[in-house]
């Protein structure tokens, strides 16, 4: 019997129930399972590498100087088999809001449609994947002396795979008018675009918002996965309106994928699934309960801190999330809290604490704009507690007239108990913070004895982790991984194709004349990454706008934490703030309320959030004080 299982009889008259889990994602296709074992065994491969060169660093002081470049192999592998077994598995991230409005018809159509176009646009880059791939075997590696094709070749069998998979799903169960119908309207869009090519290289800079705005929120809305968004709108760009060549398109992508920082991204990926599987949550869920559920209020409380402490071990909103709101929703409504306020909480709460390390968006950011990781960490908790104390506030007044009858303070035993449980847990987030902030581990280093550490005490303490779970929770974080590095990569050609047009420069010109100087940029941040949060979700946005914001930025002297601070709060808000923000949606699915009640519920919450998110604008020594 685990320590938990020994309190949970004791702590159960205060404690709030069991901790139910999401729908598993689809399975796979059967032919795919070989890929889904090769693409399993790299994750484990990648961890394996990085703690035998963190313990041979720290532990021997003998540094493997061929573990990086394993990894790295290992990880563009990983990203490219995990992004074809997302699609296998519809596990690509897309909008959805606009097609679920049309007919049936009209949205089975659009599903072809849309996927025909990812077909295509995974055919025209076949050749330069393999193009690129020929070019790299006249690299030779550093450490291994071994040539660079042996990474670069996932490019051409990562794109061809999933080309295979995308005319499945594209032609599978589609009627042969809606398959007639989209080719045909492809080949007529793309014969017209080519006839227009002489006007479109006569106007300049305005092909921007025709091919990297207009193109790109058309796929969106017909709900064409977003790294795919991104692609076809700058394939469509550099097609159409310059004479750079495709090829160069395939390394923007490879180098946006491809940052060491970014190897932490699938461990934290899986640190997320291991803490749903082992309980590790669901224990710091319970021990705040028992420690603050009988005061007014008190489970609101129970539950943005259970989102604070909780984000910093998974750093997944949806992980988080699915831990709280099952173990709490049950007691909040028998206290007279209504669904949607719940709901409301939850999103917002999620938001809040997107900045809390390991956030994945704060390493990502952080590779993308040439940002202290170490610093981001340290200035991210500041962040999250001014926006828990906003949040706090506005529970605790919209509880004043709470339910409290037959509530009463657990005793002092089991708040013992339940903190002998979460200790193993509570910890965890402290450690991934003091480690990469005082610079003793990089976030890549920390992620996996994080992940080690978490498996290990989820085994001794938690009941462990059966194997075949184990391995299903590998497939998933390849997959999800996969979903996300393409997205970056995607983000990463669009970014560059962006800057390469002088646009980032005229910005600069144009924000520098702004009248009240860098506040006014600050205000101005804000809106672009509240609609881009709604719209785009975190990570894309992110690498999009990075490269082309934070030297205007810096230009105006605003320190680069600081407006880290800012462009991931305004993000996480329009992430949540509906009808488009998908992480709404997310918590309406969670909490299994309809969108339409929680909408009403939400806007004071929002209203909040924009509160803090102003302080943290205008006052910088919230996010630098503690650097």
């Amino acid at each position: 019997m685990t320590v938990a299982d020994k309190t949970a009889d004791m702590s159960e008259e205060f404690l709030l129930g069991g901790l139910e889990t999401l729908e598993p994602p689809r399975a796979g296709s059967l032919w795919m399972r070989p890929f889904e074992a090769v693409a399993a065994c790299l994750l484990v491969v990648i961890i394996a590498l990085l703690f035998t060169g963190v313990v041979s660093r720290y532990v021997f002081s003998f540094p493997i100087i061929w573990v990086d470049e394993v990894a790295s192999i290992s990880f563009l592998w990983l990203a490219m088999l995990g992004a074809a077994l997302a699609i296998d598995r519809s596990e690509h991230l897309r909008l959805t809001l606009f097609v679920n409005l049309l007919p049936e018809q009209l949205r089975t159509l659009a599903e072809t449609f849309g996927m025909l176009l990812v077909a295509l646009f995974l055919a025209v880059m076949l050749r330069p994947a393999f193009e690129y791939a020929m070019e790299e075997s006249f690299i030779t590696s550093a450490a291994l002396n071994i040539p660079m094709s042996w990474r670069a070749s996932a490019l051409p069998v990562g794109v061809g795979l999933m080309l295979v998979l995308a005319l499945y799903r594209g032609l599978r169960g589609a009627s042969l008018p809606h398959v007639a119908v989209s080719v045909v309207a492809i080949a007529a869009a793309t014969g017209l675009l080519w006839l227009l090519i002489p006007g479109f290289k006569e106007i300049g800079n305005w092909n921007i918002p025709i091919f990297l705005v207009g193109f790109v929120a058309f796929f969106l809305v017909i709900g064409i996965p977003i790294a795919f968004c991104f692609g076809l709108g700058t394939l469509a760009f550099l097609t159409f309106s310059t004479s750079v060549p495709i090829f160069v398109m395939i390394g923007r992508m490879d180098e946006g994928m491809s940052s060491i920082v970014l190897l932490s991204v699938p461990i934290f990926v899986l640190l997320g699934c291991i803490l749903d599987a082992t309980g590790m949550g669901k224990a710091i869920v319970e021990f705040l309960a028992s420690l603050l559920g009988h005061v007014r209020a008190g489970m609101s409380y129970v539950l943005l801190g259970s989102l604070f402490l909780v984000s910093g071990i998974s750093g997944s909103k949806v992980s988080d999330m699915a831990t709280v709101a099952p173990a709490l929703f049950p007691e909040m409504k028998r206290r007279g809290h209504k669904p949607p306020e719940m709901i409301a909480l939850l999103a917002t709460g999620a938001a809040m604490a997107e900045t809390v390390p390991p956030s994945i968006v704060l390493i990502v950011l952080g590779s993308a704009a040439g940002v202290s990781i170490a610093g981001l960490f340290t200035s991210g908790f500041a962040i999250a507690m001014v926006l828990l104390l906003v949040l706090a506030v506005l529970a605790r007044w919209k509880s004043r007239r709470e339910a409290m009858e037959g509530v009463r303070r657990a005793p002092l035993s089991v708040i013992k108990k339940t903190l002998l449980v979460a200790a193993p847990a509570l910890i965890l987030p402290f450690i991934i913070r003091t480690a990469v902030g005082e610079g003793i581990a990089t976030a890549t280093e920390v992620s996996t004895i994080a992940v080690l550490y978490a498996l290990i005490i989820g085994m001794v303490l938690y009941g462990g982790i059966s194997r075949g779970r184990l391995y299903t929770m590998f497939v998933e974080t390849a997959a999800l991984s996969g979903a996300i590095l393409m997205i970056l990569g995607a983000a990463s050609a669009m970014a560059w194709a962006l800057t390469q047009t002088g646009f980032a420069a005229q910005l600069v010109q144009s924000v520098q004349g702004l009248p009240g100087g860098w506040l006014s940029f600050m205000g101005v941040t804000i809106l672009i990454f509240l609609v881009l949060g709604c719209v785009l979700e975190g990570l894309p946005a992110i690498v999009l706008m990075a490269p082309i914001m934070f030297p205007v930025a810096r230009s105006l002297g605003i320190h680069d934490v600081h407006y880290a601070m800012v462009v991931v709060t305004a993000m996480n808000i329009g992430l949540m703030t509906p009808p488009i923000g998908i992480g709404f949606y997310i918590a309406c699915k969670i909490g299994n309320v309809s969108p339409d009640e929680a909408m009403r519920a939400i806007w004071p919450y929002i209203g909040a959030l924009l509160i803090g998110l102003l302080l943290i604008a205008a006052v910088p020594f919230f996010s630098t004080a503690f650097l």
